[in-house]
């Protein structure tokens, strides 16, 4: 088969064991990103087999409807970037390994790293290092803390186990059955949502993004925090209202945030209000960016393309395109 990937930043997939899975595929790799839907399809005319990095490439009809060799899309984890409707339609099939078992260690890793960052404020005191001076200020310590999982899933629960590690008291705030898991770990669940915003002394979020949970953070629960809290956010920006974060945070409530997801990505405006804030730690959307992770993620993905050539797909999210499935 034709195989294309796209969004390979640092060409990292050809140097991990997994891309041996594809011996015997022609297989295209891009390092660039685009979303030209013009030149993605000529990019991909020939293409019998797409693999994504996650949700870097939107896949939508415009671009579908000019792929009529494209037979399978492989990725892992969720697909809201991708038009499965009308993948189904033209006989597409999408195949997606929602891995129930296991968390993203390296995006719950980097959700930590961004609350130490925050607390002793670390990127603040490194660039006054390089700018000749000594200490920049005086930064907080996360024992005796509380700390607030907003979400209760796989990453979450991973990130109130570091909490805990570090002395601090966690509670949790999440629909009725996350809550009852929470419970039955041991853990603390809030009172109700308006208690869990103006207890915590940081507040992680850890929800997908699906229509139900989109701007479920107002700007009236932002108004609710500490002044001295920390807001942070490796999950999906639109979970926060549009421009709540950014107004929120001009107000001082929360204190600080420290972010690795945006309303729009890539972000390369440099002026972009939550690079320019003194109270922010940003990260370009880089908690699952690791060699490990891709291991573990693409591993799963070209197994996924390795069944689909051997004529019996796996993890097919559209399972009504079987039986009119492009050949």
């Amino acid at each position: 088969m034709k195989v294309a990937i796209l969004d390979d930043y640092f060409d990292t997939l050809r140097t991990l064991p997994c891309f041996s899975k594809l011996a015997g595929h022609e297989v295209t790799v891009w390092n660039d990103h685009l979303q030209d839907i013009d030149r993605l399809a000529e990019r991909l005319a020939d293409t019998e087999a797409l693999v994504l990095f996650r949700e870097r490439t939107q896949i939508r009809a415009p671009l579908l409807e000019r792929l009529p060799r494209l037979r399978l899309i492989s990725q892992r984890s969720v697909y809201p970037h991708i038009d499965v409707e009308t993948c189904t339609r033209l006989g597409i099939v999408v195949s997606s390994f929602q891995h129930p078992d296991t968390p993203s260690f390296a995006a719950a890793e980097l959700t930590w790293g961004l609350v130490l960052a925050a607390s002793r404020k670390i990127p603040q005191q490194m660039a006054a290092l390089q700018a000749g001076k000594w200490q920049m200020g005086v930064g907080t310590t996360l024992r005796g803390k509380t700390l607030g999982i907003y979400g209760y899933g796989r990453i979450g629960a991973t990130v109130a186990g570091y909490g805990r590690a570090f002395g601090m008291r966690v509670i949790v705030w999440a629909r009725e059955a996350a809550r009852t898991r929470a419970r039955a770990d041991g853990l603390e669940v809030a009172a109700s949502k308006e208690a869990f915003f103006a207890d915590c002394d940081v507040l992680s979020l850890h929800m997908r993004l699906v229509e139900a949970t989109r701007g479920i953070v107002a700007a009236e629960d932002l108004a609710r925090m500490k002044s001295s809290a920390t807001l942070v956010n490796t999950s999906r920006a639109p979970l926060i209202a549009p421009g709540a974060l950014v107004q929120a945070l001009r107000a001082g409530r929360p204190g600080m945030a420290a972010v690795d997801v945006y309303e729009k990505e890539p972000v390369l405006d440099p002026r972009d209000p939550l690079l320019t804030l003194p109270n922010v730690v940003c990260t370009p959307h880089i908690g699952y960016v690791s060699r490990d992770e891709y291991e573990i993620q693409f591993a799963d993905i070209f197994d996924q393309v390795v069944a689909y050539a051997a004529g019996t797909p796996t993890n097919v999210v559209n399972l009504d395109v079987l039986g009119h499935a492009r050949r």
